[in-house]
Formats: structure tokens, sequence, C-alpha cells
């Protein structure tokens, strides 16, 4: 296997007009760097890093003091039965989110937590999961939010580590303390509610918005997957919100589909990085899982809005769309 020096991991970004897209035709290289932005209008960055790393390199970077790898899992008590060796826990609900306000975790509990890791300004990280990479991807998200370019995700998560045999490790690392330093957030990654009032309320037709849940969820047939207990008052969508369900992106190995297929999936749904995008799911963690594609993979203006319709869908004064007709809960 090539070995990845520092100059893989960046995209440089072409003179030649935005609406010229370059996609890769697959996943499977080491590392994909992300595919330039077809809107003239976008915002992503002139150097961009690479956001998926293969289980082959990160197999052979383990002990790499440049890298550090971070697990991600919505299960209690996975990280602590086993994991990728020298994988440090970060508990979604604790690193990255506020415990008490329902926000993400603030600029110095982040810089605390990150720090605590050993991740320094220029560590590469790499973060991975279960569930298909739902809290990696928010991960993701958080890292780009304050301000930390060099994260990555591993392409299948924890799951394809664990079928492929892969080493795993029960010792938790001691790293010495890292010099990351938390910018201010970046709001240009994140939605809020009423962002996307206006365009239930059609004030807005420059954003187009995605709705990643399933079927039944996006329709009001159902109010949360089964065994879920985050709810909203009322089922349905946000008006004007296209449904392209969070599993179309993935394979069934779990790995990420190639990226001329995930444009084309969007394409169909006219999200084709013309317009700004906004991505919601019920509380946020599926919706990082497309935020990534969008933004890391395909190289659209996203934002997440990660109160999402839990917040949506408890909040006077705004519009739903209800197809099967359970807005109160009664059919």
């Amino acid at each position: 296997m090539s070995k990845l020096t520092s100059k893989s991991f960046t995209n440089s970004r072409p003179k030649t007009p935005r609406r010229f897209i370059w996609l890769t035709l697959s996943l499977v290289a080491v590392a994909l760097p992300t595919a330039a932005n077809a809107s003239s209008s976008s915002s992503v960055s002139k150097d961009r890093r690479a956001t998926i790393v293969e289980a082959t390199w990160l197999e052979a970077n383990l002990n790499n003091p440049k890298v550090r790898i971070i697990e991600v899992s919505t299960d209690p008590g996975v990280y602590e039965k086993s994991h990728i060796p020298n994988a440090i826990n970060f508990r979604w609900h604790t690193e990255f989110v506020d415990p008490v306000n329902r926000d993400i975790a603030s600029q110095s509990a982040f810089q605390a937590a990150v720090q605590a890791a050993g991740i320094n300004k220029d560590t590469q990280v790499v973060l991975y999961g279960d569930k298909n990479n739902w809290f990696a991807a928010w991960g993701v998200w958080i890292f780009r939010t304050y301000g930390h370019q060099n994260v990555s995700i591993l392409n299948g998560g924890r799951d394809k580590w664990v079928k492929d045999g892969r080493a795993l490790s029960p010792i938790v690392p001691s790293p010495s303390r890292g010099n990351f330093v938390a910018t201010t957030a970046n709001l240009k990654l994140r939605a809020f509610l009423g962002d996307v009032t206006k365009i239930a309320k059609k004030q807005d037709k420059s954003t187009k918005l995605v709705d990643i849940r399933s079927a039944d969820e996006f329709s009001g047939k159902i109010f949360a997957p089964a065994g879920f207990q985050e709810l909203a008052i009322r089922a349905g969508h946000i008006p004007g919100a296209q449904n392209v369900p969070w599993t179309t992106a993935v394979s069934p190995d779990g790995t990420f589909r190639p990226a001329a297929d995930l444009k084309a999936i969007y394409d169909a749904k006219g999200i084709n990085g013309k317009k700004k995008v906004i991505v919601y799911c019920r509380i946020g963690e599926r919706a990082a899982h497309t935020w990534f594609v969008l933004s890391e993979i395909l190289g659209y203006d996203v934002k997440l809005y990660d109160g999402s319709w839990t917040e949506y869908g408890n909040s006077v004064g705004v519009p739903i769309a209800n197809p099967t007709g359970t807005v109160w809960g009664k059919g």
C-alpha cells in the first residue's frame, strides 16, 4: 500500500468555474478528497482535507503520533468492551452536546475534551462509530464547526471493522494533553428554527430543504422509528422539504456509495449544489450523515438543522405538512 503524505490530504481548488464538478467514481481509494462544488455561490474552503479514510490506511496508522482515533458509538458499553486500538471514547451526548442546554458543546467544553484526547492543531482526527457512523459524522460536523479541518471518517465505521476481523483492544489510552484551540463556532454550518421556517413559509427560495428520515416518518405515518423516545407532538415534515432517506447513501457493507451514485441520487430530487441546502432529521444525528455526504463528498454548501423535527414539530406557530393526517397522533 502506498504511503500517504500530507499532500495526499489536500485538495487544491481549481481555477476553472465552479460549474465544473469534480467527482471521483468510487470511494475505494485510501482517502477521498472532497469534490468541488457545482455552484458558483459555494463557500467551500479552498484547502479542504480528505474526509474519508479506509480501514487499510487506518490499520497502518494505529500508532502514528500524528493521528488520533475517536470512537463515537451510541450503544453504551461498546467502547469499554473493545475498540479500535488507541481509540479515545467520545460520548455524543457529553463531549459533543451541552448536557444542560439543548445545544452543541460550548467552545470551552469542546476544547477541553479535545485537548484531553491528546489532539493538537495539526493532528489528523479519524472518527468512527456504530449505526453506520451516525455520530461519527456528527463529530466531523462539530470539529468543523470549531475550526479543526484535518478530520476524517472511517469508511464503514465500527461494524465493518469488526466484520472484517480487524484488531480490537480493551485498553484505554492515556495521551498527553494536546494544544488544540477551538475557534468561535462557525454558524455557516448550522441552521436554526428561523431558517427552516422561512423555507416552510416560502420566504426563502434560495435554499433547498432535505428531510433524511424514512418515508413513513416524512409522511407522518409514524412519529419516530421504533425504540426511540425523543418525540414531537406532531408528525409529518417541514413544508417544502424533499425526502431523501440517509440510508440511500450507504452500501450494503456500510461504506459510502460511490460519489457518482450519490450525485445521481440527489440530482433526482433537485439537490445539485446550485442552491444552498439545509438537512434535518429527528434530533440531528442521522442528518449529520447526510450533511457529511453533501458537504464533504459532493462539496455542496450545506447546513445542519440539529434542532430537527423534535424542535420544529413541537414549535408553536409554524406550518407542517402531513400527508397521512396524523397531525395530533390520530389517523
